[in-house]
């Protein structure tokens, strides 16, 4: 490990000699600012130095002849603001610097302080406003979007990965956002499927774009997941995803479809105001916690009957759905706890919903694409810790599906 080398007293009390507020300091013209432009036009001497083999004003001892021939100008954006740089030529041309490569005209790292508020939910004009507001300098709407741009290769990447084998537990979800499209707006449905890995982590294994769903997109998605590793899901939690039932059978025969218990309650509380919900909520625990399908049936029928006249719709629901609910009574509790307990939906749909809330409608299918992958990777930069729960999960699933649990 490289001990870098403390400035001596002695100069530092020399650079604030004339120091009396911040800006003289950090300010426009303050000292940090010169001392930067100073700082780096010397190592561009330098660097000029190594390529011609001799010092300025020293004789040319190179074969080729070559000396420097005056200087370039360019201006370099970056959090100081802008800051104009003086580049040394020499008479060929040869030069290439490289602490700032010909073309450069923002400081490395400014480019992922544009992508980092882009992926937050600013829109190109707040981005501008930001970075004037806190570095002075201005950026073009251009410049913003040639920077995002420049992550789509990465989406392409990123999308067709490889995938770990198996996956215990599969949420597939959607969230609808407003698209520009052949000249009108649309509502477009984006789909994420977020996988829990055999360490008990999440992960977003992909997001699709789609005005319709059915049988055949299903289908699409999970070959896609297929092609791409997966080997085998144990259960897919879906929110009554219509014709994913009958497309995942051919390529997951063994996979059991639970209708999601976390947006079961999410979507009765709708219904509830805020003064009552947390009533209603504990009736609703009340079943989906229940030991057997025979006893949760019989505490639906006791919500059905206290709720009814306020909320019909609830108990209407659930009872529609009741078929594809109680496979999740076959399974042991700490399974259903990592159901219906995980907020791996919830938290990614209300980080997304806040980045599109600001936006009346995205121009096309790839600008949208390109700011949700930017914030799910943001996302996923929390998820460092597994599941809550998991590791009485994994034993049970160990034991529920041990034929099909992978070789370690």
């Amino acid at each position: 490990m490289t001990t870098q080398k403390a400035l001596p007293n002695d100069l530092i009390d020399s650079l604030l000699s004339n120091y009396q507020k911040p800006e003289d300091l950090i300010g426009e013209n303050g000292l940090l600012k010169q001392l930067t432009k100073a700082l780096v036009e010397r190592a561009l001497q330098a660097e000029m130095t190594e390529h011609l083999d001799h010092n300025k004003h020293e004789p040319v001892t190179n074969s080729a002849g070559n000396a420097r021939s005056g200087k370039s100008h360019k201006t370099l954006k970056g959090e100081f603001g802008e800051l104009p740089i003086e580049i040394p030529r020499d008479r060929e041309g040869s030069f290439e610097p490289q602490l700032i490569p010909k073309h450069q005209t923002r400081w490395t790292g400014f480019d992922d302080k544009i992508i980092s508020l882009y992926s937050r939910g600013m829109t190109v004009r707040e981005i501008q406003s930001h970075l004037t507001d806190m570095y002075g300098t201005e950026v073009s709407p251009t410049l913003i979007s040639f920077v995002t741009d420049a992550v789509s290769e990465e989406v392409t990447q990123w999308q067709s990965r490889p995938l770990d084998p198996v996956y215990p537990v599969v949420y597939l979800d959607c969230i609808h956002v407003k698209v520009r499209d052949a000249g009108a707006v649309r509502a477009k449905a984006v789909y994420l499927a977020i996988g829990i890995n055999m360490e008990g982590q999440k992960e977003v294994l992909g997001l699709w774009i789609t005005q319709t769903e059915g049988a055949k997109f299903w289908l699409g998605v999970v070959t896609e997941l297929k092609n791409r590793g997966v080997q085998d899901i144990f259960i897919a939690c879906v929110d009554g995803l219509k014709g994913f039932p009958e497309a995942i059978e051919p390529v997951y025969p063994k996979a059991a479809v639970q209708l999601c218990i976390v947006h079961m309650v999410r979507n009765s509380l709708n219904y509830v105001g805020w003064n009552k919900r947390k009533r209603v909520a504990s009736d609703l625990k009340r079943i989906y916690t229940a030991a057997t399908s025979d006893e949760a049936e019989q505490y639906l029928t006791e919500f059905e009957a206290k709720w009814e006249d306020a909320y019909p719709p609830i108990a209407a629901s659930w009872l529609n759905n009741w078929s594809r609910i109680t496979p999740f009574f076959d399974y042991p509790p700490e399974i259903r706890r990592i159901i219906y307990t995980t907020n791996a939906i919830e938290s990614v749909n209300m980080s997304l919903r806040k980045i599109t809330k600001n936006r009346g409608s995205f121009p096309n299918d790839e600008a949208l694409i390109k700011l949700f992958y930017l914030a799910l990777m943001n996302i996923s930069q929390r998820w460092t810790m597994p599941l809550r729960d998991w590791k009485p999960a994994l034993n049970r699933f160990t034991i529920q599906f041990e034929e099909r649990m992978p070789q370690q």
